[in-house]
């Protein structure tokens, strides 16, 4: 439990440590959470978070969010944002699963016509999108093409029928990054990550069946804008990653960023919080080979659409365009972004790392897509396996408050190795199917690390970013199949 003696509460979901609180912070840190959250919060949270507002050419604020726990170097739910000429990149801010991110397929299936095809569905999903520890995809490519994939994303994709017209449209910077540069990017990284394509990965990484749940919440209006027009309307959604080349990429630069930061006269913390100048050339590098992973992420996901269409397609006997299956959006976790952002009464380009966060951006900005500016970016925001997720809205609040970023899921407060004491694998697969959710996993000791009760109560985490007006609520999914690594 954090010392909240240390804090002024700004209000009833917002709290303040003062750059008094540790020598060497050159900005304050905010915390997002209702006070039963704040201290449920592991004190590490504060500790990284401060340790963030430490680093050079920081702006305004190290921000956590209500997700917020303890991570590689950052917390998980960490949003900073750097002065792109005197501030720092920092791999720890990004974290090892580049653009570890969520994406939503809309059906216009209802939870009747699913029910008694949940099995069979899952089953098949299950066999057509590889899950766990170091899988390969189905998906070919060669090292030659690593290049225009990582440059290009998902919009590849569109080029070579890997995607519908509109799909790059409804993914965040319209599916990829600009500044990649393979060439940034170790052989490692390539050998491992060219076979693994359309792959789920393992820890807390799902594929979900979802059912639209107006018990929680449903605003019908702002729904009925994303194609959500039944209140038990079939959705799916998908939560991965870079894969294994994503980690070798950020384990590469962590090694060049430990051994440069002396010759730049740049002193941390905490090792984990190794950092160079954004401008210096192995800050460039290093951005740029980071922007080849989070692109690599976008077709990853893109890949896996392909294949739940697919399932869905052959177990309902319709083509997928008949069942309605349009991408709503797909939104970055684990990434560092260069952004036009006004803070201090001026605007800036800053470079932001959303650390286990998500974008949030308001209504009328230019990078949310034509479809819904004038409602916000949508916001997909994943709970546990048990729990469900919801589908949120960006803020105009954010962008003044937050830089555009809000928290991306329920936040652990249980570590992997607890959550097996607590419980077996097969006892839970029995315990959700008791209540309606069919599971396939690919370990039994994978799917005890992620039970629900391993993390915080998505809804309390939904509701204080709402309250503080970062984001606001649109609609609440329960799951009803579920597929893990």
């Amino acid at each position: 439990m954090p010392d909240t003696s240390v804090m002024k509460q700004v209000s009833d979901v917002s709290w303040d440590i003062p750059v008094s609180y540790k020598p060497g912070m050159n900005v304050p840190a905010r915390i997002y959470a209702t006070k039963k959250l704040l201290d449920a919060m592991d004190s590490g949270v504060i500790e990284q978070a401060t340790n963030v507002a430490c680093l050079p050419g920081i702006v305004r604020y190290s921000y956590a969010m209500a997700d917020a726990h303890w991570g590689y170097g950052f917390p998980i739910g960490g949003v900073a944002a750097f002065d792109t000429e005197k501030g720092v990149i920092s791999p720890g801010g990004v974290g090892f699963d580049v653009n570890c991110g969520m994406r939503l397929i809309r059906t216009n299936l209802r939870f009747s016509d699913v029910k008694p095809k949940i099995k069979e569905l899952v089953d098949l999903i299950f066999s057509l999108v590889p899950a766990g520890v170091g899988v390969k995809g189905s998906q070919n490519f060669t090292q030659s093409q690593m290049g225009d994939i990582t440059s290009l994303g998902v919009r590849w994709c569109a080029e070579n029928d890997l995607a519908w017209d509109d799909d790059p449209a409804h993914v965040e910077e319209g599916g990829f990054i600009k500044g990649a540069d393979i060439s940034k990017v170790s052989r490692q990284a390539i050998s491992r990550g060219v076979s693994q394509f359309g792959t789920l990965g393992s820890g807390n990484h799902y594929l979900e069946i979802q059912v639209v749940d107006p018990a929680r919440y449903l605003d019908r209006g702002l729904a009925g804008e994303f194609g959500i027009i039944y209140d038990d309307q079939v959705m799916v959604m998908i939560h991965c990653g870079s894969r294994g080349f994503g980690h070798q990429v950020c384990s590469d630069y962590l090694r060049t960023f430990e051994s440069g930061m002396k010759r730049f006269g740049i002193d941390v913390r905490d090792r984990d919080l190794a950092c160079l100048p954004f401008a210096s050339r192995e800050g460039q590098d290093y951005y740029s080979a980071m922007v080849c992973a989070a692109n690599f992420a976008f077709v990853n996901r893109q890949i896996i659409v392909n294949k739940v269409r697919e399932a869905f397609s052959r177990v309902f006997r319709k083509d997928a365009e008949s069942l309605d299956m349009h991408l709503i959006y797909d939104v970055c976790h684990n990434v560092a972004k260069v952004e036009n952002h006004s803070y201090d009464g001026s605007k800036a380009k800053v470079l932001v790392h959303r650390k286990g966060a998500t974008r949030s951006f308001g209504p009328g900005h230019p990078d949310v897509p034509a479809a819904y500016r004038s409602i916000g970016q949508p916001v997909i925001i994943g709970g546990s396996m048990e729990t469900g997720s919801y589908l949120l809205i960006g803020t105009q609040k954010a962008m003044e408050d937050t830089f555009g970023s809000t928290a991306h899921g329920s936040g652990r407060t249980m570590s992997r190795t607890a959550a097996k004491r607590e419980v077996r694998g097969a006892e839970l697969q029995r315990r959700m199917l008791d209540r309606g959710i069919y599971v396939k996993a690919a370990t039994m000791d994978g799917l005890a690390e992620e039970a629900g009760m391993a993390y915080k109560d998505i809804s309390e985490v939904v509701e204080t970013m709402d309250r503080a007006g970062i984001s606001k609520k649109v609609a609440a999914l329960r799951p009803v199949g579920n597929i893990k690594g």
